[in-house]
């Protein structure tokens, strides 16, 4: 993708490109916006892109686009500058931001913990500046890991702890969904973007509004990250469990991992959402730890097809369009909180997401094309350290309650449980034919059975306003699955606003979404980067 560079670039904002245009459109349209003929343009390149589906009638591209205007046409560069367009804006120079490094001594290379999204970016950072960092992944290399996952745990129903959708090269990130849209506003964003395409992504992520990778991607990413750290002197070991934390005067003294001692310096603690031994090690050591609120519920399955004729009417099997999504609320529908939908996935599968053995978790993900028949979505409610007891830890023992309970009630079998929605919302049984996208299929079950009351109320009252909007979202073809646990972390390592240290402990870096600081792969990336960015302020590179 060709990016103006030398001269100051000129932003038109708001170009409409119809289904069946090519973006080769897009120089006369901005021409066209400018008041300037299409050769006046000398560089464009389009920076943003949104569809815009409100009108099924009138679906369209919303383009951003970028460009330059030859240098000797200098009357057309003063006719923009009187415009006074507000869809036409000059961009001041863009400027890299100086590195600034510490000065104090690096007593020993840094370990970062974990190797998901936040430890990841953050390893990164710390291996491009020199640092050298030690990272430290208690599953395996992304190889292996895709070997235990289809071969041992999907065809021969062998869950292994170490290796699995959570743990291993990549983190839960790896088989996620891959999406990048985020509410987060920071220009880390762009650089998050950037170093994904960097290493492998589309292009088309830098510029769409709902950015997506794939799960058939990213797995291929990871390791290119990887070896990018390695490059540089990094050092990626896998299958290193860290089973205790030897604390000295406020700092961390050493690590244990897999019952050998390493010392250590500052240590990013980058675990994600499912290490739970591990964020119990730390509570009995008393690193502070609070419960925060989280959210759970189950996730709903339709097929494509129907997510389609919701969103693009009689449109929806026009060439040009992507699969479609949503996002839904039912206000009021939890009492004094909401029902909403979360992590929907457009022609995606649901994925066990269970980290330990006899424990049933779900999640959604797609592929790059996101071509599968099924679409699926988490509808979840949030819930307060105080509804499950107060107790910073009983945010993760209230998750684990409900995962147990649904792996008993489907015999073992790591088949999820499943209830057509007409049938939760009349009490009665589902049977018949069961279609689901869970690569360990699934069983009939009442849903109520293996969700809070809280969340089975909601779903009573919520379901039947979305069905409203969206006709047959409650129906016969709707799939209700369950439990959907993993959507946010129940607690928060308490760390301080400025120096990003856990509380009374100078060199231990809590950071991404484990330690309650993110919410997805885009601000996993960007905490471990600021985190990162910390530690390089503050130590000097090794020599």
């Amino acid at each position: 993708m060709r990016r103006v560079s030398q001269v100051v670039p000129i932003l038109v904002r708001n170009l409409v490109l119809g289904l069946d245009e090519p973006e080769e459109s897009l120089r006369q349209r901005a021409a066209r916006r400018l008041k300037v003929p299409p050769e006046a343009i000398r560089l464009y390149a389009p920076v943003h892109r949104a569809l815009d589906a409100r009108r099924t009638e009138a679906i369209h591209f919303v383009y951003h686009v970028e460009l330059a205007l030859h240098e000797s046409h200098s009357a057309e560069r003063a006719r923009v500058q009187r415009l006074h367009s507000p869809h036409v804006e000059f961009l001041a120079p863009r400027s890299a931001a100086p590195v600034r490094l510490g000065r104090r001594p690096l007593p020993e290379r840094p370990v970062v913990i974990g190797f998901g999204p936040a430890g990841m970016f953050a390893a990164l950072r710390l291996a491009e500046q020199g640092y050298c960092p030690r990272v430290l992944e208690r599953g395996r290399d992304v190889r292996r890991r895709h070997y235990d996952i289809l071969q041992r745990y999907y065809r021969e129903r062998e869950f292994d702890p170490t290796s699995n959708l959570l743990f291993g090269e990549g983190g839960a990130g790896s088989y996620s969904d891959g999406k990048l849209y985020t509410r987060v506003n920071d220009p880390l964003v762009r650089t998050v973007l950037e170093l994904f395409y960097r290493d492998g992504a589309d292009p088309h992520i830098l510029i769409d509004a709902k950015p997506h990778v794939g799960s058939d991607k990213l797995p291929t990413i990871c390791r290119h990250i990887r070896e990018r750290i390695e490059r540089h002197g990094g050092q990626v070991r896998f299958e290193a469990c860290v089973d205790d934390f030897e604390f000295n005067n406020g700092h961390v003294a050493a690590l244990r991992v897999n019952g050998e001692r390493v010392a250590v310096g500052p240590v990013i603690l980058a675990i994600g959402h499912s290490a739970r031994d591990t964020i119990r090690r730390l509570a009995a050591r008393g690193v502070q730890i609070d419960g925060k609120p989280f959210q759970i519920g189950v996730r709903i399955e339709h097929p494509q097809e129907l997510v389609d004729r919701w969103q693009y009417g009689s449109c929806a099997n026009c060439p040009g369009l992507p699969p479609s999504d949503y996002h839904l609320v039912a206000k009021g529908a939890a009492g004094s909180g909401d029902l909403y939908s979360f992590c929907m996935c457009p022609g995606g599968e649901i994925l066990p997401t269970n980290e330990s053995a006899g424990e049933i978790a779900t999640n959604g993900a797609s592929r790059s094309r996101r071509n599968g028949p099924f679409a699926n979505a988490g509808l979840v409610i949030t819930v307060t350290p105080e509804q499950v007891g107060g107790d910073a830890l009983a945010g993760l023992a209230y998750q684990e309650r409900w995962e147990r309970l649904a792996f008993e009630k489907t015999g073992g079998s790591y088949r999820v449980p499943v209830q057509r929605a007409t049938d939760f919302l009349a009490g009665r049984d589902s049977d018949g034919t069961l279609e689901t996208s869970f690569p360990l299929g699934g069983q009939w079950c009442a849903i109520r059975a293996v969700i809070p009351p809280d969340v089975s109320a909601a779903l009573q009252r919520g379901l039947p306003l979305l069905d409203a909007r969206l006709p047959g979202f409650a129906g016969p073809d709707a799939m209700i699955t369950a439990p959907e646990t993993r959507a946010s972390t129940p607690v928060r390592i308490t760390r301080d606003p400025v120096t990003r240290a856990a509380l009374g402990i100078e060199n231990l870096y809590p950071a991404g979404e484990g330690a309650g600081y993110a919410g997805g792969i885009i601000s996993a990336a960007i905490d471990g980067l600021k985190t990162a960015d910390r530690i390089i302020g503050t130590y000097a590179a090794p020599r």
